[in-house]
């Protein structure tokens, strides 16, 4: 690809630009001096992705020292080498085909509500396809097993589980869609939301934030399982009917469950309407649905609550917490919290070679002394280990005097990665003239 060759002539993020001393922070601060000019018209030249898209998965040697040097999260003084989401985002934006990417999908990318959606849609899709390899399996022993009380009771705690992390991510997709808190400046009416709807720039958007999005799951669960990744993630953000994926595929992945799957995956807060234009999408049902639901659940990472239960405090870390406390907590999110050392440089799994000793070789015959052969094999071994949801309270929803007024402290975001890929996408788009 082109924008490969060119690539090899990028300097770092500190280019085409100069240092100002920042008397607020105390500090010198970059100041970038490519035009806003040249950024809004990469934005309107952007177009919405159609058909299939394909991310490079195949990056070179040579490509991944480009990367380590020039892309690659630097770590800060005592912070822990753990892999976080901004090193998965790194990985998408760098093996991104050019032609989605806009100066607004990067920026989107970088905010705190987009960093909880991200992590609420792996956790959701962890879970998701932790439960559907559960339920084959459930089902494959019907045939020889009777179904008891204790059925019911187990695949409705799966069911309910499934349809709480469901909201997670419909509450944060809420705020991006009525353009609240940091998404205010990425509404299609405008931050003050008085403009004319511009409905092809928010289809644009919403198009590559969710093919995106796919990528981002599927790099965080360890690259397993795509297509069910994007089935399931087009099913909730745009129904059975407009899950376009699903009428490319062909799969019939609804349609070969038995009652006792649907029951469980799909939830039950699926509405079927006969007119497709008033179709909810299985988000909005969710958080619309008649179904007893933790009201703390729509403010998780955002609203600081007086009291939590061990369930809600375990989604907090999952959706909001810092990343290098995961493994602290006993989970991981995806490949997300684990030790960067047992990864290489695209997140791709070290392969351990495990030394072992044949038996021959540990029998020993007297007055001889035999060399003890060694033979290296490779041990499979699950990537993460697999999501444990503390159930839910039996007593009541803790409801407190007043609704709370604290908000709760979000991550930082890295400014610094935003910047690169910034740079990175207008020199792609306005490479150098070639010097003779």
């Amino acid at each position: 690809m082109a924008d490969d060759d060119d690539e090899g002539a990028f300097g770092g993020m500190y280019e085409d630009g100069h240092w100002v001393w920042d008397d607020n922070a105390q500090a010198l601060a970059f100041v970038s001096d490519i035009p806003p000019k040249l950024i809004e018209t990469i934005q309107m030249t952007a177009k919405a992705p159609t058909g299939n898209i394909e991310f490079r998965d195949d990056v070179d040697l040579i490509e991944q020292i480009r990367y380590r040097r020039r892309y690659q999260r630097k770590l800060k003084p005592g912070q822990p080498d753990v892999i976080t989401l901004q090193d998965i985002k790194d990985i998408a934006l760098y093996t991104a085909p050019v032609s989605i990417l806009s100066p607004m999908l990067i920026n989107v990318l970088h905010i705190p509500t987009t960093e909880r959606f991200l992590r609420a849609l792996i956790l959701c899709c962890a879970y998701y396809l932790q439960v559907a390899d559960e339920m084959a399996i459930r089902m494959i022993e019907l045939d020889t097993k009777v179904r008891t009380p204790d059925c019911e009771h187990i695949e409705n705690e799966y069911r309910d589980n499934l349809a709480d992390l469901r909201v997670l991510v419909a509450k944060e997709y809420c705020i991006m869609l009525i353009g609240g808190a940091d998404t205010k400046k990425f509404h299609h009416m405008g931050p003050q939301k008085k403009l004319q709807s511009l409905s092809d720039k928010d289809a644009r958007l919403f198009e590559t934030l969710l093919r995106m999005s796919v990528q981002i799951v599927w790099l965080a669960l360890g690259r397993r399982s795509f297509h069910q990744i994007e089935l399931e993630t087009h099913r909730i953000f745009k129904s059975e009917i407009f899950n376009e994926i699903e009428h490319t595929l062909k799969t019939g992945y609804i349609s070969k469950m038995i009652a006792e799957e649907q029951a469980v995956l799909l939830g039950p807060c699926v509405r079927r309407q006969d007119k497709k234009l008033n179709t909810r999408s299985p988000l909005m049902n969710e958080v619309f649905c008649h179904r007893p639901i933790d009201y703390r659940l729509l403010g998780l990472g955002v609203v600081k609550y007086p009291e939590t239960t061990n369930r809600l405090q375990y989604l907090h870390v999952a959706v909001s917490g810092p990343e290098e406390i995961l493994m602290e907590s006993h989970f991981t999110l995806g490949i997300i919290g684990m030790p960067r050392s047992g990864f290489d440089t695209m997140l791709r799994p070290v392969t351990v070679s495990v030394e072992t000793k044949s038996k021959a070789s540990m029998s020993s015959h007297s007055g001889h002394s035999s060399k003890t052969s060694v033979r290296k094999s490779t041990v499979p071994q699950q990537l993460y280990p697999p999501l444990v949801i503390p159930p839910k309270d039996i007593k009541d929803v803790y409801f407190p005097p007043h609704f709370p007024d604290k908000s709760e402290k979000n991550n930082p975001i890295s400014d610094v990665q935003r910047r690169r890929w910034q740079n990175r996408l207008v020199k792609l788009l306005n490479p150098p003239p070639p010097t003779h």
